[in-house]
């Protein structure tokens, strides 16, 4: 076990779900992305959580992140999120993930893949990324149910501004979610059963209850994060990932004396610098040198001086009961979270959790 590692608080996720659900209400299902690694959490611990807590669907990002849910034995519906390459469409049937289909193109790939196949479509409202236009949905759902290797399970969108409480913002989403409804309803004056209805983000699961449909689809909000400030109350998230780093040296500088890389940092006074084994290599972005604190033993300190690939340092001050090998929380529930740290270098806590490089051990507890 390295000095440095990813404590995973799994009641916590659990506590995530379970309010998730509470909000929903009961009769709506809940799909838990585990995409990118259950971003940075660990794909399989956590989708097994997930079910576990209730989720009805996962959801992957790649036809790799569907292999290894599957090696791992889990038979839950698997949604795949992105676009995959016509090479793949045979094991994405063989895993029999759910791929999300925007245009005809895809559907016709996938309709050659070697066996009957669910498909989501995917309906692009004004997120600009990918899925057919809605006045073009009804088309292409006729066109899926045509094919005998397809099966149409379900209608999606995605929402971009889900998450802002902007009042140009609400009426954007209010706007797409008309555009989807519309999408729907051609399908089934079409003739033709929709399946499953989804849209919810964590945006949305906060802000947004006529988003619900028949499937939540949030992401941040499950590994303890707000989409945004001033959430309904009761709707409280506890983050999952805590990183640890013990304390690996100790050394006395004086006024004067510089610390690390480019001298950005000079010892105002005589004090006690420690060191600990973690950097940007393992996720501590170097953005945060110099504005980050670390807690120990309850206590705030300070990074000093650039943070460096594999190492950081701390600022113990003149007196410090701080021994080699204690513990430091870099991040994680009770102390500095992944969204304060994100907000200091203009990023969202997503990217904090996702970096986390892998050569950080997790424990899951």
């Amino acid at each position: 076990m390295r000095a440095v590692k990813a404590i995973i608080h799994l009641d916590n996720f659990r506590h995530n779900i379970e309010k998730a659900r509470e909000k929903a209400g009961a009769r709506t299902g809940l799909c838990a992305p585990v995409k990118a690694d259950a971003y940075g959490h660990g794909a399989v611990p956590v989708a097994r959580a997930a079910l576990e807590a209730g989720a009805s669907h996962l959801a992957v990002a790649t036809v790799s992140e569907g292999a290894e849910l599957r090696q791992a034995g889990i038979k839950a519906p698997v949604f795949l999120f992105s676009q995959a390459l016509p090479g793949e469409m045979e094991e994405i049937a063989a895993l029999d993930l759910i791929p999300l289909v925007g245009d005809r193109e895809a559907a016709e790939v996938l309709a050659k893949a070697g066996r009957r196949l669910e498909v989501h479509l995917k309906v692009d409202t004004g997120m600009g990324r990918m899925g057919a236009r809605p006045e073009n949905a009804a088309e292409l759902a006729a066109f899926i149910v045509s094919q005998k290797s397809l099966k149409l399970g379900g209608v999606a969108t995605h929402l971009s501004v889900s998450d802002s409480l902007e009042p140009a913002d609400i009426a954007y989403t209010k706007g797409q979610l008309s555009r989807f409804r519309g999408a729907v309803d051609s399908i089934k004056a079409a003739g033709l059963d929709p399946g499953l209805i989804h849209a919810a983000n964590s945006g949305a699961l906060c802000f947004h209850e006529d988003a619900y449909f028949d499937l939540v689809r949030p992401g941040i909000f499950l590994y303890g994060y707000s989409p945004a400030a001033g959430i309904p109350e009761g709707l409280d998230a506890e983050p999952v990932m805590e990183l640890r780093g013990a304390v690996v040296f100790i050394k006395k500088v004086f006024k004067g004396e510089d610390i690390s890389y480019g001298r950005t940092w000079t010892a105002p006074e005589d004090t006690y610098i420690g060191t600990l084994p973690v950097g940007y290599a393992d996720g501590l972005p170097r953005l945060l040198s110099n504005r980050h604190s670390v807690y120990i033993k309850g206590r705030a300190y300070p990074q000093v001086g650039r943070i460096c690939m594999d190492q950081c340092m701390i600022n113990l001050g003149p007196e410090t009961d701080v021994k080699r090998w204690d513990e430091a929380i870099i991040f994680g529930p009770g102390a500095v979270t992944a969204a304060d740290m994100a907000a200091k270098i203009g990023t969202i806590s997503y990217e904090i959790t996702c970096n986390i490089n892998k050569r950080v051990p997790r424990v899951y507890i």
